[in-house]
């Protein structure tokens, strides 16, 4: 094995796990698709480690105060400060993004981390009168024990920040799976959770490619609440997985955000976020603008202006301060979102930008794809019908805002959507009737750490970030003392 690649171990109980009868994860740079890390793939007797680890050290942890429980987030946000630049190009090696996307990603991971710090002191219960005298009703919020984390490929230390920070803060102990084809990043973070001092258990970290343990990580009754950032269908497996034990969930799962434009929108400004949040992180974001819906009177003025602007996108070296845009992390993904921007072309679709592999010797290897514009699709085509977490756009035609709020609605999931109006009773029909749940009115993708990331319907359970968010990672309990005696 050549000498540049590094071997990473997972992190148990304080102890970096890792010997010669483990087999290893490859991780490849997506810009070529060399392999340049290693990390342990867990087994069972791993997994049921971690789990007995984390179960062992939740009383202590949940009865630590808890400004002393966020002083140890705080520090690990000292550490990743001190290393932003290094997470940063992990983050480019790992998944693709860009230095300057990735630089923002560590910013967002100290964010999300430090606001759950900030919310330990907050954790509020109630007093409600009782019906008696000399006594009391009390509503107290409890954690609910040991959390096992599942993070996606495309954020892969902000999901983990997403996650710790509400579920330390709050008292649960967190055993994190990473994806298996970014889990460098979480080993490093993993340094960063001892060299602070974490208590021993409290923070778990394995990576897995092995379908029983994973099944044991997610079907233990010692597993009180899942935390996973994924597809639908993995949100799916995870209700069944999880059955008999009733255990706990926080799901946010696939998307197809359209962006509807009406006839009275500013149109500049809504080709600049079809240009932004379309192809950002390769068009690899849960609430990233999947399609177009254009009023038919503005459909040509607006998609000859996304051309233009799309022109500006520039694709190569993630390092490079000009480029806009890297590769995307998956090579079975890109392959299978080309299958399907190729079947809607044989099925009407005008290609007007993109849809290949970009010119030049550095895109001969790696996972890259041109921005790619599909106009006069359909809705039955299989761009419009599919989630692509990839940086295709595809733009259809409607009569009116009515039909877009119809069509979208129909729909079986409804994580986000994106709506360009000036006109105040279509933003409030939309807020009324859009079975999502986030909607962006007027503006480009953005994501507040105190806002609430939900998905609507097939989207998800629950949700992350925000005072709702924190409210995710704790169980009420009720009361009743008498204190008449």
């Amino acid at each position: 094995m050549s000498r540049n690649i590094q071997h990473y171990n997972c992190y148990i109980n304080g102890e970096w796990i890792g010997s010669r009868n483990h087999e290893v994860i490859e991780v490849q740079n997506p810009a070529n698709n060399e392999v340049f890390a290693t990390v342990t793939a867990c087994n069972a007797t791993d997994v049921q480690y971690a789990l007995a680890s984390s179960e062992k050290a939740q009383l202590g942890w949940q009865l630590t105060p808890a400004h002393k429980r966020a002083g140890y987030i705080y520090a690990i946000c000292e550490k990743l400060k001190e290393k932003k630049e290094h997470f940063a190009k992990l983050l480019v090696m790992e998944q693709g993004k860009t230095y300057k996307e990735a630089l923002a990603e560590v910013d967002d991971t100290i964010r999300y981390m430090t606001y759950g710090a900030e919310a330990a002191r907050r954790i509020q219960g109630a007093i409600f009168p009782a019906d008696n005298e000399d006594e009391q009703l009390q509503i107290h919020k409890v954690p609910y024990g040991v959390t096992v984390a599942l993070c996606a490929f495309n954020y892969p230390l902000a999901l983990i920040g997403r996650k710790v920070g509400p579920a330390l803060a709050t008292g649960n102990t967190i055993i994190l799976k990473p994806h298996e084809l970014t889990p460098v990043t979480a080993s490093e973070f993993c340094k960063l959770v001892q060299e602070v001092g974490v208590p021993n258990g409290v923070i778990n970290l394995v990576a897995t490619k092995n379908a029983q343990a994973a099944s044991l990580l997610v079907e233990s009754p010692i597993t009180r609440l899942i935390s996973l950032t994924g597809s639908t269908n993995a949100g799916r497996a995870m209700y069944k997985a999880t059955a008999n034990n009733i255990t706990g969930l926080i799901l946010e799962l696939g998307g197809k955000a359209p962006l509807i434009i009406c006839d009275d929108a500013d149109i500049d400004k809504a080709v600049e976020s079809a240009a932004v949040s379309r192809f950002a992180n390769c068009g690899q974001v849960c609430i990233c603008n999947e399609m177009v819906m254009v009023d038919e009177k503005i459909a040509d003025e607006f998609t000859e202006k996304l051309i233009k602007r799309v022109k500006q996108v520039k694709v190569g070296d993630p390092f490079d301060p000009l480029t806009n845009m890297g590769p995307n992390v998956s090579t079975l993904g890109l392959e299978r979102v080309h299958k399907l921007v190729q079947e809607d072309i044989a099925n009407g679709a005008e290609l007007l930008a993109g849809g290949k592999r970009p010119d030049g010797r550095m895109f001969k290897k790696g996972n890259w794809y041109e921005p790619t514009i599909l106009y006069n699709a359909k809705n039955d085509h299989a761009t419009m019908r599919d989630e692509l977490f990839a940086p295709v756009l595809p733009i259809m035609k409607v009569s009116g805002f009515d039909e877009a709020i119809s069509l979208t609605n129909k729909r079986e999931e409804g994580l986000s959507a994106y709506l360009y109006t000036n006109n105040y009773k279509r933003q409030m029909q939309a807020i009324n009737l859009m079975q999502v749940g986030t909607i962006f009115i007027n503006r480009p993708i953005v994501g507040y750490v105190q806002g609430y990331h939900t998905g609507h319907k097939t989207s998800g359970s629950g949700g992350e970030d925000g005072i709702f968010g924190i409210e995710g990672y704790l169980q009420k309990r009720t009361i009743y003392l008498d204190y008449s005696a």
